[in-house]
């Protein structure tokens, strides 16, 4: 027989700690996303990453406390290796490496601070999203959040060419001391602006950017989220959606080409190049035709309108062909001299190619400081981090591409599309932080991809 005290088991009950939940919510990463726009409009901008990134560590440490195992990524090891190699690297940031300005080391530090900081942000969303579950945020659902952040790539490319000179003060700004807020660093995060207006074919004409500040960037994050427009449309029954995606398409040919940014061109066709090939290897031979309607299309559209007057145009002028060599072989100098660690950050050249003048002039155009390492991601790992970061870098994306090499699902295939392509925008685009988003985002996807098909095999 058993005694059995009134009220023990309720007491019992009330001594121990409350439960804490380990659900994860979305919102965290799901807004940043949704609401991109209004971010860029608050001028937060690229800020709501480390911003977002504080409620996420919170709730991952809250979950491994109450504990639930956290899931890294793939080969998270050579991310953790170049973290390391980042900090390391700050080592030699009192270093003035032969044709550069002389600064002290604590003039660097901010640049070398923000860019650390969105490395660590962007590896909390990375460890963040792959540990949600399809309960808490749906693949499906995060592919269409990046589907639509193409959208709004879209309509910041026309803004740009219409309202080329489109800019305001925004609440943020406004918040600022004045003497903060007038720095170009600082105006570069939180003023919002439709277009760089710059002179490459002959007279000043604006190139889209906006929401994602710089030609460059959109350029860059326009091939990166091209394949989840198309992943998203398809996925859905609905006729109208799919053609509402195919007329986004269509249409953002037209801000891709007044952008004259060749990188992104070579970009699209490298993305094209590599889903035909995968496709084609499935034997889904219908993608050859497919393939070449869609370029005989474009071929049309450039002869018939005055876009193919934009393309040979950019095509006959290559002002920016000198600037880019002068820094990638400056690049490759510095790395040669700090091949292990490099040099932990950017420097600015003494004058430019033509000439050891510091700034512009009637005379000499072209001479200023241009940023050694600040013309590709590719150049400025090699000169700012080194071997150790270098390798680090491209051996965790490699390692994702590999790991998943054998899912042919539409995610799986957009996802390493997106990475591939960040390969080739490497050797003239900078990657952080938007376009490392979306790399961190399609390796998400095909991490959880991949525990979803082995979670239905068992």
């Amino acid at each position: 027989m058993t005694l059995v005290v009134p009220g023990a088991a309720q007491r019992a009950a009330h001594s121990r700690a409350p439960e804490r939940p380990t659900w994860l919510p979305a919102w965290p990463a799901a807004s940043i996303l949704a609401l991109y726009p209004l971010w860029w409009a608050l001028g937060l901008g690229v800020l709501i990453f480390p911003i977002m990134a504080v409620p996420m560590l919170v709730m991952l440490v809250r979950r491994r406390a109450a504990g639930r195992a956290l899931r890294l990524p793939p080969g998270f090891g050579w991310w953790a290796l170049f973290l390391a190699a980042v900090v390391i690297s700050i080592a030699a940031l009192g270093a003035d490496p032969a044709g550069t300005v002389v600064e002290h080391a604590t003039d660097r530090l901010v640049a070398v601070v923000y860019r650390f900081g969105m490395y660590a942000s962007l590896t909390v969303l990375l460890v963040y999203t792959g540990n949600l579950t399809e309960a808490e945020l749906p693949r499906r659902r995060l592919v269409r959040l990046l589907g639509w952040l193409f959208v709004v790539t879209v309509a910041g490319g026309l803004l740009g060419m219409v309202a080329g000179r489109f800019e305001f003060t925004s609440p943020v700004e406004w918040l600022l001391p004045s003497g903060v807020r007038g720095k170009g660093f600082v105006q570069s995060l939180v003023h919002p602006y439709a277009a760089q207006i710059m002179d490459l074919v002959g007279g000043e004409k604006p190139r889209p950017a906006a929401p994602w500040g710089y030609t460059n960037t959109w350029g860059n994050n326009f091939c990166l989220l091209m394949g989840w427009l198309v992943v998203a449309a398809w996925a859905t029954r609905r006729a109208g959606t799919k053609l509402l995606a195919v007329l986004c398409l269509g249409i953002a040919i037209v801000p891709a080409v007044v952008s004259l940014n060749r990188g992104l061109w070579i970009g699209i066709g490298v993305v094209v190049l590599y889903v035909a090939v995968r496709y084609v290897l499935m034997g889904r031979l219908w993608i050859i035709g497919a393939v070449g309607l869609a370029a005989a299309g474009l071929v049309i559209a450039l002869l018939a309108t005055p876009l193919g007057d934009v393309v040979n145009a950019r095509l006959d002028n290559g002002k920016s062909n000198g600037v880019r060599s002068f820094l990638v072989q400056r690049a490759v100098d510095g790395f040669v001299e700090s091949p292990i660690i490099g040099y932990g950050s950017t420097r600015n050249t003494i004058g430019g190619r033509n000439s050891i003048a510091v700034g512009e002039s009637s005379e000499c155009e072209r001479c200023g400081n241009f940023t050694v390492g600040g013309n590709g991601q590719l150049w400025q790992l090699m000169y700012a981090h080194g071997t150790v970061g270098t390798v680090a870098y491209l051996g965790f994306f490699c390692y994702g591409l590999w790991r998943f090499r054998r899912d042919r699902t539409a995610i799986g295939i957009a996802g390493s599309a997106a990475i591939v392509s960040s390969f080739s925008a490497m050797l003239w685009y900078n990657a952080t932080p938007t376009p490392l988003a979306f790399m961190f985002l399609a390796y998400a996807l095909l991490w959880r991809n991949h525990i979803e098909g082995d979670a239905h095999a068992r």
